[in-house]
């Protein structure tokens, strides 16, 4: 088994603890707090190993990459997959209720679930969770908090020329 590779990026949304496996990056973390930046895996920090990564966010910050096209890894339950796969598909600067992501997915009943997955994306930024809102449009949990879910989509309208809800 090849260990973990991990590293820190430097962000508009604060540092970005990334962490890779032999098959793609498994993880993005927001670091909470400074000194837990480099904390809480196991592991090298191969910088070089994170080129692509570092390069892709910092476009996707600058407004220019609308889809990312890495490598990813996650490791979730086969229910958690698909949702995260579906994910892949909503629309840059677009939004999408719990309830809709269910029935597109063809579970109606599962809003609950599919938040729940929503809310266990390792990859967030990369997997766009911050794009699914409450059923009334309101945003919801985020696991960078709702400022960054609100910087996210904001960044994205904006780039998108998509208007603001604000």
């Amino acid at each position: 088994m090849s260990p973990l590779r991990t590293t820190v990026h430097h962000s508009p949304v604060g540092p970005l603890r990334l962490v890779a496996g032999p098959q793609g990056l498994r993880e993005l973390a927001f670091v909470q707090r400074p000194h837990a930046a480099s904390a809480g895996h196991a592991g090298s920090s191969d910088d070089a190993a994170f080129h692509e990564v570092r390069e892709q966010l910092d476009r996707y910050f600058s407004g220019e990459l609308r889809r990312f096209d890495l490598p990813l890894d996650p490791v979730g339950t086969p229910f958690q997959l698909r949702v995260w796969e579906a994910l892949h598909a909503l629309p840059y600067g677009a939004t999408i209720s719990y309830g809709e992501l269910a029935r597109r997915l063809g579970t109606p009943r599962a809003a609950r679930a599919v938040g729940l997955a929503n809310g266990r994306n390792p990859l967030p930024i990369l997997v766009p969770c911050h794009r699914v809102v409450g059923a009334d449009g309101r945003l919801t949990g985020y696991s960078g908090g709702l400022a960054r879910k609100t910087y996210l989509l904001e960044l994205e309208r904006r780039a998108a020329g998509v208007p603001s809800v604000a």
